[in-house]
Formats: structure tokens, C-alpha cells, sequence
């Protein structure tokens, strides 16, 4: 099994076999699962069910009942926003790719039931120099992060923090993909399974008239404090009081559910 439960195999195997159970109904032989996507053609029915455990055993989205495999749905992107937990979250890093760059700062709040709650902020070694540009816009720099843990050594703290949380950013696909690549320097070949929103997307949704979806512009409109900007846990808590009011407006409209809250236009 994966070494955290909120973590998802990165396998191409594994995705493409995820694929073709989605493009099926959600269930298929273990001897089509193995010809299709191992190209081995026309399998014994043990060997498919031995080498289709194998992938099962390696993600939760899967299961085996006799030779079905089965694809597992979470149900998060269902369950209601008053019965959802949040963590809303930002990262600092030496720079805007990644690879190379790394990440130097983290920091996240939970968002329950409307309210921001606990918090969990340190800094990161990047175990690689930070430019001087970078130091100049976070004040971040070499010296700070020297005695400071590096990801592998608070990725599990991170995990639990998140649990099964939907995680929240200002503009999510950059920490997201800055996430799993630490992620996965630590545990190879798995990412984060935990869906995600964005802020700026929503916003764009919601408040079409707003001038951009800057983070410290979203401040000034919610009147929501913004004191450190470009650090993770000023960031951070910044975007979850923006997110509180985003959430708010989305019931307003009706909207009660992250599988809802992805389909609105903008």
C-alpha cells in the first residue's frame, strides 16, 4: 500500500490503467486490464490476477474482487462544503520551475464549517542556493533556511496535516505541482491524491468586475489583512479568509459541492 493513505501512484501503468477503467464503467477482467495496458496478449487468468495485485497494492483507486478490478471513487468531489474540511495553503520557493527549483517555505491553514483554524508554517532547506532575486521578493534567504528541516524531513507532518482535506491556493497548478515534485523526491512515484481548488479561478467565477485576481488585490476587495506578502504563512492565511468569503458566495449561488463549485463558467 502506499506509505501515506492521501498519496496516489504516479505509475504510467497506474494511469493508464485508471483510463481504461474510467472509459469502461469503472470495472473490467484482470486478463483486459493486463492485455490492454501491459500488451501482454491474451494472459493466463493467474498471471493477470497476480500482476493486477501488484497494482493494486500500489494505489487505494483500485481493488480486485476475484479477477474484476474495480476502480475505488473517494467521493470527496460529493461530499457537501458544511461537511468538508479544507487546507488552504502556499508555498515559497528559489524560483517559478520545478525541477530545478525547490520549495523554501510552507504554510497552511485548516478551513472548517467557515472558520480558519489550526496552522502549520516552517521553513524548508532547499539544499540549494536561493538567487538574489528570490531573497529580494521573500526575504527569504540562504541563512534562513540553513538549519532549517528539509522537505523529507516534515513531508509526513505535512500528510497528516492534510489528511484527506481538499487543499486550497492562490493559483493552485503552481503549488500543487511544486507539492508533488517534493512529494515525490520523497516517495517515489506517488503524488498528493487530495483534489484541489483555486482562488483565482474561483474568483474569476465569482467576481468577474474585480480589475485582476492578484492575490493582494482579492485582499484589499475582501478587506482581508495581507502584511507579509510573498511569505507562506502571511499567504497562506490571507488566502483562506479570501477562500471563507469565495465559499460563502458559492452557497449563496446554490453551490454546495466541489464537483459543482469545478463546473461553474467563468
Amino acid at each position: 500500500m502506499p506509505p501515506y493513505p492521501n498519496l496516489i501512484s504516479d505509475s504510467l501503468l497506474i494511469s493508464e490503467t485508471i483510463q481504461l477503467l474510467q472509459s469502461v464503467g469503472g470495472r473490467a477482467s484482470a486478463v483486459k486490464v493486463v492485455d490492454f495496458v501491459m500488451k501482454i496478449n491474451k494472459p493466463a487468468p493467474d498471471l493477470a490476477k497476480l500482476l493486477v495485485s501488484d497494482l493494486v497494492a500500489a494505489d487505494p483507486r483500485l481493488q480486485l474482487n476475484e479477477d474484476i478490478l474495480e476502480l475505488i471513487e473517494s467521493g470527496c468531489e460529493l461530499r457537501k462544503f458544511d461537511d468538508t474540511e479544507f487546507v488552504v495553503f502556499d508555498l515559497e520557493t528559489t524560483g517559478a520551475k520545478s525541477p530545478p527549483c525547490r520549495v523554501t517555505e510552507i504554510g497552511a491553514y485548516r478551513v472548517k464549517n467557515g472558520k480558519v483554524a489550526e496552522e502549520f508554517q516552517t521553513l524548508v532547506n532547499p539544499e540549494t542556493p536561493i538567487p538574489p532575486f528570490i531573497t529580494q521578493l521573500t526575504g527569504i534567504s540562504d541563512r534562513m533556511v540553513k538549519t532549517a528541516p528539509k522537505f523529507c524531513e516534515i513531508a509526513a507532518d505535512f500528510l497528516d496535516f492534510i489528511g484527506d482535506s481538499v487543499l486550497v491556493a492562490h493559483n493552485a497548478h503552481f503549488d500543487m505541482r511544486f507539492l508533488n515534485h517534493e512529494i515525490g523526491r520523497v516517495y517515489e512515484n506517488y503524488r498528493v491524491g487530495n483534489p484541489s481548488l483555486c482562488t483565482v479561478k474561483l474568483s474569476r467565477r465569482l467576481n468577474p468586475n474585480v480589475e485582476n485576481h492578484r492575490l493582494n488585490t482579492l485582499a484589499n476587495y475582501y478587506s482581508v489583512a495581507l502584511i507579509n506578502h510573498h511569505r507562506a504563512s502571511d499567504d497562506a492565511r490571507a488566502t483562506a479568509h479570501i477562500f471563507v468569503n469565495l465559499l460563502a458566495e458559492l452557497q449563496n449561488l446554490g453551490v454546495k459541492d466541489l464537483a459543482t463549485a469545478k463546473k461553474l463558467k467563468y
